[in-house]
C-alpha cells in the first residue's frame, strides 16, 4: 500500500553521501530498456508494463533461462564510506516458480515465491566500508515447477529522487544532505486504499514528500532523510471516515530517528500532526502539540516543551492537547489488545489477564 518512494529510502539530493537509483519507478524508457537500468546477459528480456506498483508503468521482466547466473538487472549507485543505506524493491510473481534477490554489492535478501498476483517489498540495510560505487539490481532464481519462462512485475526500487508518476513522492528539504536525520511513514490501508494520501510539508508550508494511490489492506513503510526543522504530517481520506474502524483497521505512524512522534487512524477527511526533527547530535526528535508522540525524555524540551512554564487549567489544557492524539481503537480490537498488554507477566508470570480486582500481587489471585 503505497506509492510514495514506494519503499523510498533516504530521499535524496545530488549528495555523494545519498546512494540514488535512476529511474526507480521505471517511468523512463528507451523503447523497451529501462533507462539507467542494465542486464548481464540476455536471461531476461524487459518491457515498460501498465501493472504498476506505483506510478504509471513497472518493468515487466520475462526470465527466460533457468541459469541463475543469466539473470541479473543492475546499474551502480554512488557510497559514502560509515554511511548506511536502506535499498528496497518492489515484486509481484505470477506464477510462484521464480525467487527475486536483491542484490547490494552481493546477494542479499529473496522475495517469497509462494506470494503470487499480489506486490512484496524486498529490502535490505547497506552500510558501505569504503567511498566509491557498488553495484545494486536483481537477481531471478528458479524455483520447483519452474518451466524455462515466467513474468515478474518490479517496481520502486529505492532509495530514487525520481517524483515522477503516481506513489510517493518526496525531497530532502534542501540544505546539507549529510545532516538530515532518517524520518519513516509507516502507513497500513483499510478497505479502500486509493482514498487515502499523506503528505509531510515544512513550516513554509512547502510539500518534501506525499503517497497516494494505494491498494487496499496494504502495508507500505517510506524512509525519508528531513533536514532538521518542524514539519507537519497530514493523511487525508476522500471518503471522509478514516482509515480506521469501520472499514478495516488501518492505521498510521510517523517515526523521526527511530522515535514515534506521530500516530492515529481514526479521524474523518483529514488530520494534521506536527513534529520537529532535530539533527543527529542535537538531543532526541519530538512531537509537537496534539501529535501524540513520545521521545521518552525526562526533561521538557521534547515531547513536553509546549507546557514547559505553565500552571493550573493552563498546563491541564496543553497536556490535554499533548496527549490528545492518541490512536483510538474501537472495541473489535479489544482482544488483540489485550493479547499483547495485559497479560501477567509480572507477578505470577502465567499469562493470564491482569485484573485490578482480583490481582494480588503478594499471594493467590482472588477467583
Amino acid at each position: 500500500m503505497f506509492k510514495t518512494l514506494s519503499a523510498a529510502l533516504l530521499l535524496a539530493t545530488a549528495s555523494s553521501a545519498m546512494a540514488v537509483i535512476d529511474n526507480g519507478h521505471f517511468e523512463s524508457w528507451s523503447g523497451n530498456a529501462p533507462d539507467g537500468w542494465t542486464t548481464i546477459d540476455s536471461g531476461i528480456s524487459i518491457a515498460p508494463s501498465a501493472s504498476s506498483h506505483g506510478g504509471s508503468s513497472a518493468a515487466a521482466i520475462a526470465v527466460n533461462t533457468g541459469s541463475q547466473s543469466s539473470t541479473d538487472l543492475r546499474q551502480s549507485v554512488d557510497v559514502v564510506s560509515g554511511t548506511s543505506y536502506d535499498f528496497s524493491v518492489w515484486v509481484y510473481h505470477t506464477e510462484g516458480h521464480l525467487k527475486a534477490r536483491l542484490y547490494v554489492d552481493g546477494y542479499q535478501n529473496y522475495s517469497s515465491n509462494t506470494q503470487t498476483n499480489q506486490w512484496q517489498q524486498i529490502s535490505y540495510r547497506y552500510t558501505a566500508n569504503t567511498t566509491g560505487s557498488i553495484k545494486v539490481g536483481l537477481r531471478f532464481y528458479d524455483q520447483s515447477g519452474f518451466d524455462g519462462s515466467e513474468l515478474v512485475y518490479v517496481d520502486d526500487f529505492m532509495p530514487t529522487s525520481s517524483t515522477t508518476g503516481g506513489g510517493s513522492t518526496g525531497g530532502n528539504n534542501g540544505g546539507n544532505s549529510n545532516t538530515c536525520v532518517g524520518t519513516q511513514i509507516n502507513l497500513t490501508t483499510d478497505n479502500y486504499g486509493s482514498e487515502t494520501s499523506w503528505a509531510v510539508t515544512d513550516s513554509n508550508g512547502t510539500e518534501v514528500a506525499s503517497g497516494s494511490g494505494y491498494g487496499n489492506n496494504q502495508n507500505i513503510i517510506d524512509n525519508l532523510c528531513l533536514e532538521p526543522a518542524d514539519y507537519a504530517f497530514t493523511i487525508n481520506d476522500q471518503y471522509g471516515d478514516g482509515i480506521c474502524c469501520s472499514y478495516g483497521n488501518g492505521s498510521y505512524s510517523v517515526l523521526v530517528d527511530g522515535v514515534e512522534v506521530a500516530s492515529g487512524g481514526q479521524f474523518n477527511s483529514t488530520e494534521t500532526r506536527h513534529f520537529t526533527v532535530l539533527s543527529d547530535n542535537g538531543g532526541n526528535n519530538s512531537g509537537g502539540n496534539n501529535n501524540g508522540g513520545s521521545t521518552g525524555n525526562t526533561d521538557l524540551s521534547g515531547y513536553y516543551a509546549s507546557a514547559n512554564g505553565l500552571t493550573g487549567y493552563a498546563l491541564k489544557s496543553e497536556l490535554h492537547n499533548i496527549i490528545d492524539g492518541h490512536n483510538a481503537r474501537g472495541y473489535s480490537a479489544l482482544w488483540t489488545f489485550y493479547d499483547a498488554n495485559s497479560r501477567d507477566v509480572y507477578f505470577e508470570n502465567d499469562g493470564t489477564i491482569l485484573d485490578i480486582y482480583s490481582e494480588n500481587p503478594n499471594g493467590t489471585d482472588s477467583l
